[in-house]
């Protein structure tokens, strides 16, 4: 293969290390190597485009030590020559303080709309539809210039993934999981945040998936309820914070009817029994252990909400959290009526097993806006929280059988169709511990909720092209 690589590597004062200008060397196909001082804006994009004369281009986008596996960039030029695609990534390895290990990643798909996608950090464009895509950038971003990037490629070509292990990056961001997924509600990273939606608005508006702001009107007189409110609770084996949870609901203050709804998933740590006294002392508290022992989160909710005591309006709390004060409920409900939406969300704050305050603080999702929110939502990684829900809304769609993401799909389903309300006040404590299911994984469960997540997305994406094209 005589066809040659023009690589970009990110400069920020700092001289890039001589050993991974060798490792891209050593290969015998690159044709160039550019320095350029911001990677992600449309301005370094339109440079970089105007300056190739290569069949590919190569962009690394970090400033740390890479080391590019033999016959690597042979491979993805080859794979990229046989598919057709425009844009190619492939797992790599990562090395922690000198220890080696896989990071495997996961294929790109239509719903693959986040953001914060993981390519790794070397990825490989056909320069013809490169420059296509650059061509057709209207908006002179600085931060979401790779992100408009590969949604134009997206358009046009294939994004394919290599599962092969083809190059060491230098891992610098050690967190656990658990702390990393608040990033994109950052307040620091708001100018980021709204480069980054119109980036994908104007995508979702190319590709036939883009939702105007109109919205089926809820008249709340579905059925008949014999409560106002439920609060649905699903637990397994939370026997160190259920009792707060279900005692921050039993003192809220209210003018209706109201009752809380625990879907005890054969919890064996003492959960049942802490329910059970709970249900004897107090008629609010339905204890309800499920026949199924298939069930997910999901799964605990439609037991939930299907249950004949289940309240006009279904509102979330987890097992490990606590509402913030006694008038959450009222709110949420008053919200309904004055937002007239099928589905309300509000904020939070972030404490420690203590309930001490802990960063990033209130997660309060101000990037939603009523007129482009259902939008912007396939972009992002969730809705928010706590979640409330009109009742005959979510039993007709249903909650997915799952233990993660099963919020987010519900609320992207409502929010097709629905206008979703927000309340941007904390309603409650979020505990953050080492027992969180989401508080520390390792890199295939990340994959496998990102790859989730991603599906999610693409079945909605799908279903709102289709409702545009009925129309």
């Amino acid at each position: 293969m005589d066809k040659k690589i023009t690589c970009f590597i990110p400069y920020s004062g700092e001289e890039p290390t001589g050993q991974t200008i060798r490792s891209l060397e050593s290969s015998g196909l690159i044709a160039e190597v550019h320095k350029t001082e911001n990677i992600t804006s449309v301005a370094a994009l339109r440079k970089m485009e105007a300056s190739v004369k290569s069949d590919f281009i190569l962009i690394y986008t970090k400033q740390f030590t890479l080391d590019i596996g033999r016959f690597a960039l042979d491979r993805m030029m080859q794979i990229s020559e046989s598919t057709g695609a425009g844009m190619v990534y492939s797992d790599y390895f990562e090395n922690k303080e000198g220890k080696l290990s896989a990071h495997p990643l996961i294929d790109y798909q239509e719903g693959s709309l986040r953001d914060d996608f993981n390519f790794g950090s070397v990825v490989l464009y056909r320069t013809k539809v490169f420059s296509s895509a650059v061509k057709r950038m209207s908006e002179e971003f600085k931060f979401a210039g790779l992100y408009d990037l590969r949604l134009k490629i997206s358009q046009e070509s294939k994004i394919v993934h290599i599962p092969e292990l083809l190059y060491t990056e230098v891992e610098t961001d050690t967190r656990k999981s658990g702390e990393k997924q608040f990033d994109y509600v950052d307040p620091r990273n708001r100018e980021v945040q709204i480069e980054m939606e119109l980036a994908c608005t104007d995508h979702l508006k190319a590709v036939g998936g883009w939702l105007k702001p109109e919205f089926r009107k809820i008249v709340f007189d579905s059925g008949s309820f014999e409560y106002e409110a439920s609060v649905i609770i699903p637990v397994r084996n939370r026997v160190k914070t259920i009792g707060d949870a279900i005692n921050s609901v039993l003192t809220q203050k209210t003018d209706f009817k109201f009752n809380v709804i625990v879907v005890d998933n054969f919890s064996t740590d003492g959960t049942t029994d802490i329910l059970r006294t709970f249900s004897a002392k107090d008629k609010k508290v339905i204890h309800v252990i499920p026949v199924r022992k298939d069930l997910g989160i999901g799964g605990c909710w439609n037991e939930g909400i299907f249950h004949n005591h289940c309240g006009k309006f279904a509102i979330q709390l987890d097992s490990d959290d606590l509402y913030i004060n006694d008038n959450v409920i009222t709110r949420i409900v008053e919200a309904f009526y004055s937002q007239q939406c099928a589905m309300v969300v509000g904020s939070y704050k972030m404490v420690n097993f203590k309930l001490e305050d802990i960063p990033p603080g209130i997660i309060d999702h101000k990037e939603w806006t009523p007129d482009n929110g259902r939008n912007n939502a396939l972009r992002i990684n969730g809705l928010g929280a706590p979640r409330a829900f009109y009742t005959p809304v979510l039993r007709e769609i249903m909650v997915p059988n799952v233990s993660y993401g099963e919020d987010y799909a519900v609320g992207l389903a409502i929010s097709r169709h629905y206008q979703i309300g927000r309340i941007h006040e904390p309603l409650y404590l979020c505990r953050r511990w080492d027992e969180n299911s989401d508080a520390a994984l390792d890199v295939n469960k990340m994959n496998t909720h990102n790859l989730y997540k991603d599906r999610i997305r693409t079945i909605e994406l799908l279903a709102r092209k289709r409702m545009n094209h009925e129309k």
